[in-house]
């Protein structure tokens, strides 16, 4: 027995052997890129292509997306060999924002925390940041607001979203119970854990705070305080997970939205996003989208906010299927230029893969 094993190690060392050759085959050639383009040879578009690629080729028996996550890593390396992005994410460290940025760009990014989703968009406007991470919807308290009005002002464009599961998990400096006087969280994650605390906690106080990663650094301090955090949070401020996964939807997910000075190139499977406004007459809003449907374009979200231009105008957040360079998606938007009071496009970018 102890021979087999020996030998199954042994293939596993000239495996390592090699794949550490190719992956450094493949730094280098990344690095031959980013010389012929003569900077960065992030692609947010090339990126999603590849990962695709990965989980198309995938033959197991890890799960597509493992072997997706591995690659992403590998990439975020041999870009870093260049210069590391920089990207903002709202903060502080171990909060979800930080995980989507991750899940983006990989662990070889500089990781930028800010205090609001404002200091995000403004720190990639004043290009302290190359890219920035913010929240825009969750699947079960609805949008961001802050975040749609930002999007109605910035000059900034949207180049790539990320679709994170949000799990939460109860936290506290030590295992046990006894002698909780209170529990700490975002209000969010509250309501999206609210049932679970009522049958399991409901005597114990709850305090909103800024973020989960607050939350989780405030239990770190005080032995009587729990938490609702995810797993980044507790592993920073070094917290016992006392129950995992307690919230009430368990596909519970958050979408990011990734912004930066440009979009992205078709990549064969995009949406674009895009602003609009109707003017004030009867049927005004039909007529916004009928181009959507002569055009045979799907449209995923439709949301209205406020204008913030004047009492009781509205403004329309709209994604649609398709890169904007589409001949159907080219065509209905020159259409919508003709039919709507205001038309902004935020940009196109890969549907997210991972």
């Amino acid at each position: 027995m102890s021979e087999n094993l020996q030998h199954l190690r042994d293939q596993i060392d000239a495996l390592d052997a090699s794949i550490l050759q190719l992956i450094n085959q493949r730094a280098a050639l990344a690095q031959s890129i980013g010389r012929l383009k003569n900077g960065s040879v992030y692609r947010p578009e090339r990126e999603a292509q590849v990962l695709r690629r990965i989980k198309e080729l995938n033959p197991g028996p890890l799960a597509d997306e493992v072997a997706a996550r591995l690659f992403r890593e590998i990439m975020s390396a041999c870009l870093a060999l260049e210069k590391p992005l920089a990207v903002a994410f709202l903060g502080p460290l171990g909060t979800f924002s930080q995980s989507a940025a991750i899940k983006q760009f990989g662990h070889a990014a500089a990781m930028h925390p800010c205090a609001s989703i404002d200091e995000v968009f403004r720190d990639v406007a004043a290009g302290n940041a190359d890219y920035g991470v913010v929240p825009v919807e969750n699947s079960t308290e609805g949008a961001i607001n802050r975040t749609l009005d930002l999007l109605q002002d910035t000059p900034l464009k949207v180049c790539g979203e990320v679709d994170l599961r949000i799990h939460h998990h109860l936290l506290r400096k030590h295992a046990g119970l006894e002698g909780v006087t209170v529990l700490y969280s975002h209000g969010q994650s509250l309501a999206q854990c609210h049932e679970w605390l009522n049958r399991h906690l409901p005597e114990v106080p709850r305090m909103q705070v800024a973020s989960n990663a607050e939350a989780a650094r405030m239990a770190a301090a005080d032995e009587a305080a729990l938490a609702i955090a995810g797993e980044a949070a507790a592993e920073i401020y070094g917290l016992t997970r006392l129950h995992d996964n307690i919230e009430d939807e368990p596909n519970n997910t958050t979408r990011f939205l990734v912004i930066s000075q440009h979009d992205a190139s078709a990549s064969g499977r995009d949406k674009t996003s895009l602003l609009m406004s109707a003017h004030n007459r009867p049927g005004a809003v039909v007529e916004l989208l009928q181009p959507l449907a002569q055009h045979g374009v799907s449209m995923t979200k439709f949301e209205s906010r406020p204008a913030r231009s004047g009492l009781w105008e509205y403004v329309f957040f709209v994604d649609l299927e398709g890169h904007r360079d589409d001949a159907s998606v080219a065509a209905a938007l020159a259409a919508l230029h003709d039919k709507a009071a205001f038309l902004k496009i935020l940009g196109s970018y890969p549907v997210s893969v991972l």
